[in-house]
């Protein structure tokens, strides 16, 4: 009788849990009968739970395994847009010069130093050719030099360098990992927007840069940058927001640091930009 008892209590604990035969109408008895019906139900409740977990773990698969999260910069990134201009860069026969001669940036760098092409260059403290890593998969390019490049003769070493390393930094993007140059490399008298005629001059030699270089993305910072590197006039707001090509490669149009300095506003359009080129650089 005990070994019948105990197989009907541990199918109905399987079936409905301890509390189904131990209700009031499950304990009613007196006598033996009644001791040797607790005594079962003690045994088996036991019994159950000495083996639910065991059951419970093994009817348990494993979790899914949940994809890495997305980087901090890419949360609430614009998707990348549709392109923009295609332009080729000129031939150097074309342009009169022999900088494809020049077969590393020192070289380059070492005839931007000594050799004058405009009417900026005798009044410069120092040239400021560029710097960086030879490799870079990031170039930037900037409008001139300013005071303090001028007198260290280092791009975006202001301010404006300041600000732009925080930028680099937010994208995980190291400031030593990529290029940094500008379309004129000596300063212009108070800082002010380069002419025509001393864009034309100095621009071969940041032809010739991207050539050694050949980075996967560029990133023209400013109207002057973005202007030179495109051929057009047209302002920032038409070049922004596309993916235009130089040479085949991706260029994108934003915000210079050190209007940013000025305009707190354009921050937001800015961080836009350079998330659409950390973007590029995943592809």
């Amino acid at each position: 009788m005990a070994d019948e008892w105990e197989r009907y209590l541990r199918q109905q604990i399987e079936l409905g849990g301890a509390e189904v035969v131990l209700s009031p109408a499950g304990t009613r008895g007196s006598g033996e009968a009644g001791k040797l019906f607790q005594e079962t139900v003690q045994r088996v409740t036991e019994r159950s739970k000495e083996t639910e977990p065991r059951a419970a773990s093994e009817r348990t698969s494993p979790l899914p395994r949940l994809p890495a999260s997305r980087p901090k910069w890419h949360q609430g990134a614009p998707p990348i847009p549709g392109p923009g201009l295609a332009v080729e860069s000129p031939e150097h026969h074309l342009l009169g010069d022999d900088l494809a001669s020049l077969a590393t940036l020192e070289e380059v760098a070492e005839r931007i130093r000594t050799t004058h092409c405009c009417g900026l260059c005798p009044h410069r403290i120092n040239a400021v050719p560029g710097e960086g890593d030879p490799n870079a998969k990031l170039f930037l390019v900037g409008e001139g030099p300013g005071a303090t490049e001028d007198a260290q003769g280092r791009p975006f070493v202001g301010q404006a360098g300041t600000l732009l390393n925080g930028i680099l930094e937010a994208i995980e993007v190291p400031r030593d990992s990529v290029y940094i140059t500008n379309i004129i490399k000596c300063r212009p008298p108070q800082n002010r927007k380069p002419l025509p005629d001393e864009i034309a001059a100095c621009i071969p030699y940041l032809h010739r840069q991207l050539e050694i270089i050949r980075p996967k993305v560029i990133l023209a910072l400013g109207s002057t940058a973005a202007e030179a590197m495109l051929g057009v006039r047209k302002s920032l707001g038409e070049l922004r927001g596309k993916v235009h090509t130089y040479n085949g490669i991706p260029l994108i149009v934003t915000y210079h640091p050190a209007a940013l300095l000025r305009n707190p506003n354009w921050k937001k359009p800015t961080w836009d930009d350079v998330r659409i080129a950390r973007q590029l650089l995943d592809r």
